[in-house]
């Protein structure tokens, strides 16, 4: 089977005007709330990815009957019963979905809902306590077993779903997901407290709410659902992915460019425009979305720590790196989410970049990685100029960040296992190649199906 690489020439300003897309972290959640009834879901600004593909692909699994136009961003889903309770082992790491499908089920059917071990990409463990110990405080009877080599998770409620008062020991997004998944369907009132209070979870709850669903969220990361009696059908257009976003306005400001990104959205990028300030970079928030430009050159000696909103996002972390390798100065970045995503720098430094890692926390806090020998901080000089390099993608956000290394180095490089890129980012070499970006997608050596299959299914 062929694939293919990304070529990039650098060294050249982006500039123009580019669309941020609908942000995959919020689609497929919501499409997963959508089986919680029988009733029509439209779904705009839907992103044309791969990792929507594979959400969409699961929920026909189970009975969904699906239209997705594409080319309008357009989505419209129904699942009027289902078909079956059973995620396949095909699906056994394909992305974080399918854990979620407990959530969705349990009040949905009396049948034992069987799901694949979570997925995603290599950036560290992705455990899944937070979710099976919420839930079955709702009274879901979990269970690990191991089918074809493979774990799957057995799922009921055979006494049916009970409110209850959940603390989460962190704010996992995936826990509090699952768990107002399954209130909406649980007898009585349910309460999250120490709740992730992610944009992309509000968009869940502003959706669940025109699903027919009485839900707040209180100041104190506090999550209040009701039981859900009737359901109703609904429009929501998903909110613009800040990933996406951020990751076009360092990529303009890092090539010395201006570029108005489109759908940014202020409100929920407050943390990761402060640091863009603390660096001398600018932006123009103006109607529609953000104007992002070089003026001067960039100053370092940040200290910048990653944590769940409205703190700054793990998401942004691995771009913004490359960022401080052209401001002049010392940072400290220390990742507080994930114990494993710096995998990425070993090849920055090849390129150039000046990057010292570290297992012990530099940080105003001792994080929960302290003294486990886990790599997760790391000090950053620059400015230093970046040389070409042929780079293979580790995972999703990794890859932007060679992408944006790669646009600043003068000469050529190329990029492959670029599959991590189209499951997240929506027509991505278009769009750098509509802001003035010498890039091109070309073919590169056919490689073994089964490897293309298992990567293509890894995702972020």
């Amino acid at each position: 089977m062929e694939t293919e690489k990304l070529r990039i020439r650098g060294g050249l300003p982006l500039s123009g005007v580019v669309k941020a897309a609908g942000a995959k972290n919020a689609i497929t959640k919501l499409l997963v709330a959508s089986l919680l009834s029988n009733k029509k879901c439209v779904f705009y600004n839907v992103p044309h990815i791969q990792e929507v593909a594979v959400t969409v692909d699961l929920c026909r699994e189970i009975g969904s009957e699906i239209q997705w136009n594409c080319e309008e961003g357009i989505l419209e889903v129904q699942t009027k019963s289902l078909k079956t309770s059973y995620i396949p082992q095909r699906f056994s790491g394909a992305n974080r979905i399918p854990i979620l499908m407990i959530g969705a089920l349990l009040g949905r059917t009396e049948e034992a809902i069987i799901v694949p071990t979570a997925g995603g990409c290599r950036i560290g463990r992705r455990p899944i306590d937070f979710h099976i110990e919420a839930l079955q405080q709702m009274g879901a009877v979990i269970e690990h077993r191991e089918m074809r080599k493979e774990g799957a998770y057995f799922a009921q409620a055979p006494k049916g779903l009970k409110g209850s008062v959940i603390n989460l020991p962190f704010p996992s997004v995936g826990a509090t997901e699952n768990t107002i998944l399954a209130a909406t369907r649980a007898k009585g009132t349910t309460i999250i407290k120490n709740a992730a209070i992610e944009p992309e979870i509000i968009d869940l709850i502003l959706f669940l709410q025109k699903l027919g669903v009485t839900i707040s969220v209180d100041v104190d990361r506090t999550i209040r659902i009701e039981e859900a009696h009737q359901f109703y059908e609904v429009e929501h257009h998903v909110l613009t992915d800040r990933i996406e976003a951020a990751s076009l306005a360092m990529a303009a400001i890092s090539t010395k460019g201006r570029v108005f990104v489109e759908g940014a959205e202020h409100h929920n990028m407050i943390a990761f425009l402060n640091k863009l300030r603390q660096l001398g970079a600018s932006f123009e928030v103006k109607k529609g979305g953000i104007e992002f430009f070089y003026q001067s050159p960039l100053r370092g000696g940040l200290h910048l720590e990653t944590d769940v909103h409205p703190g700054f996002l793990t998401d942004w972390q691995q771009p913004f790196v490359v960022l401080l390798t052209q401001a002049h100065g010392t940072s400290v970045i220390h990742e507080t989410i994930y114990e494993n995503r710096f995998g990425y720098a070993h090849n920055l430094r090849d390129m150039g970049a000046d990057i010292e890692l570290y297992t012990h926390c530099l940080g105003g806090k001792n994080c929960r990685f302290a003294s486990q020998n886990f790599h997760h901080s790391l000090i950053v000089k620059g400015a230093t100029p970046l040389q070409s390099k042929d780079i293979a993608i580790p995972d999703l956000r990794a890859g932007f960040a060679y992408v944006m290394a790669a646009l600043i180095a003068p000469d050529v490089s190329m990029i492959s296992n670029i599959t991590y890129l189209d499951r997240g980012y929506e027509n991505l070499t278009q769009k750098l190649a509509s802001l003035g970006a010498d890039i091109t997608r070309v073919l590169a050596e056919p490689i073994k199906s089964e490897t293309f299959k298992k990567d293509i299914l890894l995702t972020a």
